[in-house]
Formats: structure tokens, sequence, C-alpha cells
């Protein structure tokens, strides 16, 4: 059996939304990162234990939230080491706007990743991008490099797009399948 773990940052609660998706499709842990950057007790341990990492992290001013970023400064105890290499990696990200730069997040993610000596996961699905796409579509913002979701600026978490979290869940669907052939 795999071991899948999702840790995510979610400053307003809509990337949490996304990351309880992805970690559904996956069958993974979630591990939060605080409000003050740091992951819950044991939270290092469930990453060196996993086989697969998904990371996630709302995209604010065109990048991962400083809370994620103190994360990812944190794992260089772990690059030293090497103990996350040859994991699988993949990533997600949520914000206001329709483009709102989350590709640069999703490269964030990546580089971050390939440090640890990582293999990517993509998403691997098609975009809905034809006439007759409607907003609540799976992968709707076509993102390959990883899930993507937009959430409006006054919306709640309760109101994401159904497409954007079938689109997460999907994605975590992908990674877990993935971890199984690897884990062979």
């Amino acid at each position: 059996m795999t071991q899948i773990a999702v840790v995510y940052h979610s400053g307003y609660g809509h990337t949490q939304r996304l990351a309880q998706a992805v970690a559904e499709g996956a069958g993974g842990q979630l591990i939060a990162i605080d409000a003050e950057g740091n992951l819950p007790q044991g939270g290092w341990e469930q990453l060196a234990a996993a086989d697969a990492i998904i990371f996630g992290s709302p995209t604010y001013m065109g990048t991962v939230s400083w809370q994620f970023k103190k994360f990812a400064d944190a794992s260089s105890k772990a690059w030293y080491a090497q103990e996350w290499k040859d994991k699988l990696f993949a990533g997600f990200t949520n914000s206001a706007s329709m483009n709102g730069d989350k590709f640069n997040t999703l490269a964030y993610l990546f580089t971050l990743a390939m440090q640890h000596g990582g293999v990517w996961v993509g998403n691997g699905m098609l975009p809905s991008n034809s006439k007759a796409a409607k907003r609540d579509d799976v992968n709707y913002l076509g993102s390959y490099g990883g899930a993507m979701a937009q959430s409006p600026s006054d919306a709640a978490p309760a109101e994401m797009a159904a497409g954007d979290l079938e689109t997460g869940k999907q994605f975590g669907q992908r990674v877990a399948q993935i971890a199984s052939r690897f884990k062979r």
C-alpha cells in the first residue's frame, strides 16, 4: 500500500478544500501548514515515510504563500540528507483570478521537488476548452503541470467550482495510481 502525504497551506479555506479533494482522490493524509508556517507534530516523519508528496499552496502575489515558503526552506534538512530523493511529487494551487499567475506557483513547487531529487507527476487531463465547456467542467483552467483552482475573492470555500474540486480529486487519483506503479 502506498503512502501519500498532501502537505499544504491555506489562508482562507479554499486551498484546504482543494487539498481535501486531492487527498480524497489519492487516499492520502493531510498535513496542514499552520498560520505560522509550521507543520503539526509528526508532520516531518509523515513526509519521510510517504511514497509521494503532494504540495499545495494558494497563489499570493504570483507565488506560494510565505507560510509554504517557510516550510520549503525548512525542508532543506531533508534535502541535505537526501531523505526525499526518488519520491513522487505533485502540486496544486488556487487563486482568486482565472490566471492569477498560478503556473508560477506550480513551477515553484516543481522546482522544490526537483531540488529534492523527486519525480514530478502532472495532472494528465485534457483541458475543457471547447465552446460547449462550462465552468464546472474538469480541468476548465487548462493546467498540465498540476491542479489549478479559481475561487472569487468574495466567495466562501463552500462556493468553490465543482469542476475544480473534481479536478483535484482526479489529480489525486492519478498520483495514487502512479505511486502504486512505482511501489512494485
